[in-house]
């Protein structure tokens, strides 16, 4: 009975990671068909998202009856309550794809992002999606000393997300106000994605050491 019992909290890590992965691609894939106004790949972007909507609630009704069965408590409980909170923001990170994907399908045949902006919008999505990777392999090790770097490593998507607003303030922007209304919300939709990334890391810091990510010594961190 217990060997299924921990099976069963096994599962919802394998759930996670497999969101994780799933997202990931998905901000990928949208960030190629927005940057190469490739309406097909973004239609599969969007399509591919209920995927990870169903894994959510599969994931919330197998949580919610572990707890009413099991009623699991100290390490098991924080798998169980922690579980619930990534899988929100993995979630959320599907959407987030998905938007940026339906901002590609909106302006089609048309390019949403200006030429000058391609670089910062190419690496936005290109560290976006090695973050979610990060995420997925932190779940999977449980390594608190990567969860916290993976913070660190997103200090360079707020200063692409800075940069952004450089450009949109620039005298010499001249791509009007529907383009800077476009670009502002797909920076937005980068800097978020990046940030569910870090709050999954940061929520596996507290399911293993039962503290904050921000109240955690850095002493007591391994190398």
């Amino acid at each position: 009975m217990r060997e299924a019992y921990h099976e069963e909290l096994a599962a919802l890590c394998d759930a996670l990671v497999e969101m994780a992965r799933l997202v990931g691609s998905a901000i990928g894939r949208a960030t190629t068909a927005l940057l190469d106004a490739d309406l097909p790949l973004a239609e599969s972007v969007i399509a591919a998202d209920v995927k990870v909507d169903d894994l959510q609630r599969d994931l919330e009704d197998r949580a919610i009856a572990l707890l009413a069965r099991q009623q699991p408590v100290a390490t098991d409980l924080r798998t169980v309550v922690t579980s619930l909170r990534m899988s929100a923001d993995l979630e959320r990170s599907g959407d987030l794809a998905q938007h940026v994907a339906k901002l590609a399908r909106l302006r089609f045949p048309e390019q949403a992002i200006p030429g000058d902006l391609h670089r910062t919008i190419l690496e936005m999505g290109q560290l976006a999606q090695r973050l979610m990777a990060q995420a997925a392999e932190v779940l999977i090790t449980k390594d608190i000393a990567a969860a916290l770097q993976l913070e660190q490593d997103d200090d360079r998507m707020d200063e692409l997300h800075r940069t952004i607003f450089q450009h949109l303030l620039d005298d010499r922007w001249k791509h009007g106000v529907e383009t800077a209304v476009d670009v502002t919300l797909v920076g937005r939709y980068y800097e978020r994605f990046a940030d569910h990334a870090v709050s999954v890391a940061q929520r596996v810091v507290y399911l293993v050491t039962g503290e904050r990510a921000d109240e955690l010594d850095p002493g007591t961190v391994a190398p």
